[in-house]
């Protein structure tokens, strides 16, 4: 496995998960992973819906944070244990989301789109406010654009078009031809802004062809001289932590890439493929 590193981890804190943290970090202790970086939800703003209040996606970063350092002092010499959180952007939140990652000193930020003018495509309530798949495809990358354009205290864009995973079609009629006059302008704001991509590997096991962001994604990115790429299996169970790991790797050399990238202390370290 020549990628070590997942930096894309869910634990008890997140509001979707009930995996313990040290359940996770044996997991990837036995895989042969060196560093696994808890990111816990944290979406201001999120709706109520009819599993639940909108709550249950604020972090309660204390306790998180105490965790973190329990667990640091137990895997010491066998797993750096790092501390980030993934970042709910919507367009009106910059301020109290900058508010936020100022408070606690976070290993790594990542920024992720998932509400779509205030709706969570996971649930179908979300299509069905568009008169097409695509409509509602093209809303979701127009709201992260304007996320991007909002916040600036991020290091990475999470799970690009993670609204497919979702999508009633999933990836059958996707490709980054067909939206990319959509997706374009988000790449460019990442290079230019020194922002850093995900390549998210959860999307296998939601039955998709492709990871998050789509291959021909990744190789626009690097095109247009995009270096900074994470590598995360979004793992809520203990059992999918360090996933699909090895195909990254493949996917990204395909993809032009010599490097991986880990942040710590909100700084870029980058680990040769």
């Amino acid at each position: 496995m020549s990628i070590k590193a997942d930096c894309h981890l869910h634990s008890s804190f997140s509001g979707d998960s009930k995996a313990p943290m040290p359940e996770m970090i044996d997991k990837g202790i036995s895989l042969g992973l060196e560093t696994m970086c808890f990111t816990e939800h944290n979406d201001f703003d999120y709706p109520n819906t009819e599993e639940g209040p909108g709550s249950i996606f604020l972090l309660n970063t204390d306790s998180y944070l105490y965790d973190i350092l329990r667990c640091r002092a137990k895997y010491e010499g066998k797993m750096r244990v790092l501390f980030g959180v993934e970042l709910g952007l919507q367009p009106h939140l910059a301020d109290r989301d900058e508010d936020f990652t100022s408070a606690y000193d976070f290993d790594f930020v990542i920024g992720s789109t998932h509400l779509c003018r205030g709706m969570d495509p996971y649930y179908p309530e979300y299509f069905e406010k568009f008169s097409s798949e695509e409509e509602a495809i093209r809303a979701y990358f127009a709201e992260t654009l304007e996320n991007l354009k909002c916040h600036d205290d991020y290091d990475v864009l999470g799970h690009l078009d993670y609204i497919v995973r979702v999508a009633p079609n999933k990836d059958k009629n996707y490709s980054y031809d067909k939206y990319k006059d959509a997706i374009d302008p988000i790449l460019e704001l990442l290079v230019h802004s020194g922002k850093g991509l995900e390549l998210n590997i959860g999307s296998f096991r939601y039955g998709l062809r492709q990871p998050h962001p789509c291959t021909d994604i990744l190789r626009r990115y690097h095109e247009l001289g995009g270096e900074i790429i994470t590598v995360g299996s979004d793992a809520h169970k203990a059992q999918d932590v360090g996933s699909y790991l090895d195909l990254a790797s493949e996917i990204l050399q395909l993809c032009g890439f010599k490097y991986y990238t880990i942040y710590e202390k909100r700084s870029p370290e980058y680990h040769k493929l």
